[in-house]
């Protein structure tokens, strides 16, 4: 810890935020405070529609509702400071809490990213090996599957915060940005990044490239499956993928823009921070309950119990 401290002299960063004006910030942190509560709300439906909803007991959903904790969870790293930095003149995070935060948003956006390719693998085999579903997609296999998107997002983390870490921040200290970016605070370290910069975008951008396109061509071979039959359960199968292929759109496609281009405009930065850190963990829920009837069904039911439950009391 003094080796460290006597390397860095820095102990805090001022983050910009998205503005200046006092007028935006405050509508700023309307939008931003009611969108969080949506987002906690929604996510936290599905959670507890899954739990307790027994016809929601299945490979699927247990899927969708690890992926609803982690949009939780991402979104829950960076946007409660966020919105109360907007009531702030002064933004400021320690070096530690800087840290902490690219720590857990590479974490939870690890987890989330081979999370996706699970999910994949799950309707892959529901709709190409429909008889050998069950076989397949065993307890043991799904909670081998929870161990690996954890493990990978554990992985993808480490391998880019131990050398972060250990940089020496001794003057410039302003990170341009709604919260501490990765890419932007390794910038002002006083030490040559170049390597660190490269070893990034390999990582994180090559690897959200290269999933990416394995979920494509997988999806591509699913829909090419239900596209040769023809039977009342294609059509649910294709809205289900549907559904799957928009939010690995809108999870990859930020990801990998950010990461091709992380050092050209500050300005996209910010935009592609607030899709990455409130605009998808909101869209999750919203895609997959308005376009699945058994998730709608699910918290209606939990709706009217605990709504019975507290009349009758």
């Amino acid at each position: 810890m003094d080796l460290l401290s006597n390397r860095s002299s820095v102990s805090e960063f001022i983050l910009l935020g998205l503005s200046s004006s006092q007028e935006i910030q405050i509508f700023f942190f309307v939008i931003f405070f009611l969108v969080y509560v949506a987002i906690v709300v929604g996510n936290l439906l599905i959670v507890i529609s899954v739990i307790f909803d027994k016809h929601l007991h299945s490979p699927m959903y247990f899927f969708l509702a690890n992926l609803s904790f982690f949009d939780l969870c991402v979104s829950s790293v960076a946007t409660p400071k966020v919105i109360a930095d907007f009531l702030r003149k002064r933004k400021t995070i320690s070096f530690w809490g800087c840290m902490a935060q690219m720590f857990f948003m590479h974490f939870f956006g690890g987890g989330e990213m081979s999370l996706l390719i699970a999910m994949a693998i799950d309707r892959y085999a529901a709709i190409c090996k429909p008889l050998h579903y069950k076989t397949i997609m065993s307890c043991r296999v799904l909670i081998l599957f929870l161990l690996f998107t954890w493990t990978i997002g554990f992985i993808h983390t480490t391998s880019q915060m131990v050398f972060t870490v250990g940089l020496p921040f001794c003057g410039p200290n302003i990170v341009d940005n709604i919260f501490c970016d990765l890419p932007l605070v390794i910038r002002l370290a006083c030490t040559e990044t170049y390597i660190l910069e490269l070893l990034i975008i390999s990582e994180s951008g090559l690897l959200s490239l290269i999933c990416f396109i394995i979920l494509l061509i997988s999806y591509v071979v699913m829909l090419l499956t239900i596209w040769q039959r023809s039977s009342s359960a294609s059509s649910k199968a294709v809205s289900t993928l549907s559904a799957h292929i928009t939010v690995v759109t809108l999870f990859f496609g930020p990801a990998i823009f950010i990461y091709a281009f992380p050092f050209n405009s500050y300005s996209v930065d910010k935009f592609l921070s607030v899709i990455y850190s409130i605009i998808t963990p909101l869209l999750n829920p919203i895609i997959y309950t308005l376009r699945n009837q058994e998730m709608k069904a699910a918290i209606g039911r939990l709706s009217s119990q605990h709504v019975g439950s507290w009349l009758t009391h």
